[in-house]
């Protein structure tokens, strides 16, 4: 008996879009290659769920394809130097060491540590690990973290290699150590080759690193603005992804489709996902379908808009529902009068809140809510 093989969901959403899950940065992709390609230090803007991880995923697998070695480190789990130091040593071993040297010479790389690490090997995988105690002092952890930024540009030019180094949530090396980012900015400004990648999920926080000119880190990388992608490019890719998969696709419900996301990469990601699922391979999708999809987003969102609602202010509740009902200039008298809100001061501290966490943004046209989703889980709330 033949086994019946079944279509699997072409879209994803949560995790990194990868392969051909990633979709219409085409322009975003051969700037950031080229920027590594000339070691040119790169900070990525933009809101939560915009793709920045995916992006630079995509660019450092070509460029681990063209032969330059790529080191990346989250610091969001990084809480001390030493685990930084932890996890530099490891993607150093992995990503920069072996690529170039035997297994026994690999090792050595690490002799000059002013804190030798207690290394490790994994039964199962033969992966190596790295543990620096919280015992030392200060200035040897100091000394010992130098060190390790500086090994992946030496380990690079002694093989006549390209260097990328990729640091994920870096918003998060000032709570490690204030004192972090003038270490590291001391070290990077010596390695002209090497291509320092900078993302981070808190905005503001990101652009007082890069922006403000009493940071260590002020100027000292190309800075690169990922916006939401315009529907007519996101069109072919939901009805091609439709099609691989033997299923099709209203041009009317994309249409839908697409203004309902706004072209939010995570959002459109999402509602295909869900509209996928409610499409039979005979039948294209329809109009209620792609409701019902809107109401099952709005069901799997549940918990997170909840928990927003739950810790906002009574006044950010109120400008959040304002703007629901009607994005626009909401400081302006005429438009709080019309939505029962407080005196300009009061929204305008509720608008700065939100906005910081990137709930709401401001366009020509005024202010609106930018979390996908949140203005129709607001509406059918009934706030």
């Amino acid at each position: 008996m033949t086994a019946v093989r079944l279509a699997t969901n072409p879209f994803r959403y949560g995790d990194l879009a990868l392969d051909d899950t990633f979709t219409n940065r085409e322009a975003e992709i051969a700037e950031l290659e080229t920027d590594i390609r000339n070691g040119q230090n790169v900070v990525v803007f933009a809101p939560r769920r915009y793709g920045k991880s995916s992006l630079v995923w995509r660019v450092a697998q070509e460029a681990i394809r063209e032969g330059t070695l790529v080191a990346s480190v989250d610091l969001m789990t990084t809480p001390t130097r030493e685990r930084l130091a932890e996890k530099l040593a490891r993607s150093i071993h992995e990503d920069v060491a072996s690529p170039l040297l035997r297994a026994r010479d690999r090792l050595r790389v690490f002799r000059g540590l002013r804190i030798a690490p207690v290394v490790t090997v994994d039964p199962d995988d033969g992966s190596v690990g790295f543990t620096f105690r919280a015992t030392h002092r200060t200035e040897d952890v100091d000394a010992t973290l130098e060190r390790l930024l500086e090994l992946p540009a030496e380990l690079g030019a002694d093989r006549g290699r390209r260097v990328a180094i990729v640091f994920d949530e870096f918003q998060e090396v000032v709570d490690i150590d204030p004192h972090l980012p003038r270490l590291m900015r001391s070290v990077f400004q010596a390695q002209p080759d090497v291509a320092h990648v900078y993302l981070g999920s808190k905005r503001h926080m990101m652009e007082r690193i890069f922006n403000d000119e009493n940071e260590p880190f002020w100027r000292s990388a190309k800075q690169m603005e990922l916006g939401r992608i315009a529907p007519s490019a996101f069109r072919g890719y939901v009805e091609q992804r439709f099609a691989a998969t033997g299923r099709a696709v209203e041009p009317e419900v994309v249409d839908r489709l697409l203004a309902a996301t706004g072209g939010h990469p995570y959002a459109t990601q999402e509602l295909c996902y869900f509209l996928w699922e409610e499409t039979l391979p005979a039948v294209p999708a329809s109009p209620e379908q792609l409701e019902q999809a809107m109401t099952d987003v709005l069901y799997a969102e549940n918990a997170h808009f909840a928990l927003v609602w739950e810790n906002a202010s009574s006044v950010q509740r109120l400008v959040l529902a304002a703007l629901a009902r009607e994005p626009g200039r909401a400081l302006a008298a005429d438009y709080r009068h019309r939505h029962g809100l407080p005196a300009a001061s009061s929204v305008q501290r509720a608008l700065t809140a939100l906005a910081r966490q990137e709930l709401v943004a401001r366009d020509s046209a005024g202010y609106l809510i930018s979390e996908p989703f949140l203005t129709e889980w607001l509406k059918r709330a009934g706030t």
